[in-house]
């Protein structure tokens, strides 16, 4: 009785179908018919491959919150040539609580040419030539993001050999700071501990040899992280005047990025340039040298990479090959049965 039930239950089963089809003997098959299942059935393989390509594709989601951290440090990562000798000039933060990093806690003071090799001239115009592009695509950052290519790219060393000495200063290192703002400036002299304020002692030194034209080969704040390449990186400015300042104004983003390949926390940051050549007698007052004033925004960005979900996959691909197979089957019927359908559809009525 048991198999009884079963095959009927599978009969039933086989039988059932919620899409009465017409007969296959009714049905008439033609060559625009096979031509157009076979255009349906490629049309469904080419929307499968390219539906599958998009599956196995993923994309960065931006999240925004506020930044509740307000104990820890910021880290700030520094690569800066300046154009004049190590012993005239220092670098140190002061921030907003009067609470001034020397640049004795962890920035390196090396003495190299300016003029850079043809094969550093070649990194440096590959480096500019990334960052034109990236202004004007910014979703190649999220292929960074997801890349997590090695950078910032290090600067190569010199190929040639020093016929002359060296005749500026490389300041490269990390100083931490509270996170707060502040000002990272280089400017004529040492920094020195003041109890009424901020002050550099300066060597006596002709203000005809200040030169403070720089290159900034990098600029981060935060951990370094492959994928970022920021927007101060392969800066070069020169300088036309001996006693001229140059200002930039940095307004830093913290940001958690998680992706597949990295997750850490980190800081991007937007800026805004400014030069002036100090002329007290014009009302154009302040100090020759580079001054880096940063802010910290109060928001906080997180950026996810994100992939589709196989289930969203299946009903997707479902609703493609459903689609082209249903609006596609429409076979001509045989106009010769017809007849006897309409036939064996009427019905008589007697009259008595």
């Amino acid at each position: 009785m048991r198999r009884l039930n079963r095959k009927k239950t599978l009969s039933l089963v086989k039988e059932l179908d919620a899409f009465p089809k017409v007969p296959e003997s009714y049905v008439e098959t033609s060559a625009s018919g096979g031509t157009v299942s076979l255009i349906a059935f490629t049309t469904m393989a080419l929307l499968t491959i390219m539906e599958f390509s998009v599956y196995q594709d993923t994309w960065m989601k931006y999240e925004y919150e506020v930044d509740k951290d307000f104990s820890s440090k910021l880290r700030i990562n520094i690569d800066i040539t300046v154009a004049m000798k190590c012993q005239y000039i220092g670098a140190d933060v002061l921030d907003l609580a009067e609470t001034m990093v020397a640049s004795a806690d962890g920035l390196v003071y090396e003495p190299v040419m300016f003029d850079l090799s043809p094969q550093q001239k070649e990194w440096q115009r590959m480096l500019q030539l990334i960052q034109s592009r990236l202004q004007e695509e910014h979703s190649l950052q999220d292929v960074l993001f997801k890349s997590a290519i090695k950078s910032p790219i290090p600067l190569p060393s010199r190929e040639d050999d020093l016929s002359q000495p060296p005749d500026a200063c490389r300041i490269h290192g990390h100083l931490y700071v509270n996170k707060v703002a502040g000002n990272f400036h280089i400017t004529v002299g040492k920094a020195i501990p003041h109890p009424r304020g901020h002050a550099h002692l300066a060597a006596l030194v002709n203000h005809d040899s200040y030169n403070f034209s720089h290159r900034i080969d990098h600029l981060s704040f935060g951990e370094l992280v492959p994928g970022i390449i920021n927007p101060l990186d392969g800066t070069e400015k020169i300088a036309i005047d001996y006693n001229q300042m140059f200002q930039y104004f940095i307004t830093v983003v913290p940001t958690k990025l998680h992706t597949y390949k990295i997750s850490a926390d980190t800081h991007q940051f937007s800026v805004t340039e400014r030069e002036r050549v100090i002329n007290h007698a014009a009302g154009s007052h302040g100090f020759s040298g580079i001054f880096m004033k940063y802010d910290l925004s109060s928001l906080m960005v997180t950026v996810t990479e994100e992939h589709m979900p196989f289930w969203q996959f299946f009903v997707r691909l479902c609703g493609i090959i459903g689609g082209i197979f249903s609006t596609t089957d429409s076979d001509p019927i045989n106009p010769s049965i017809l007849f006897p359908l309409r036939m064996a559809t009427q019905t008589t009525t007697y009259l008595f």
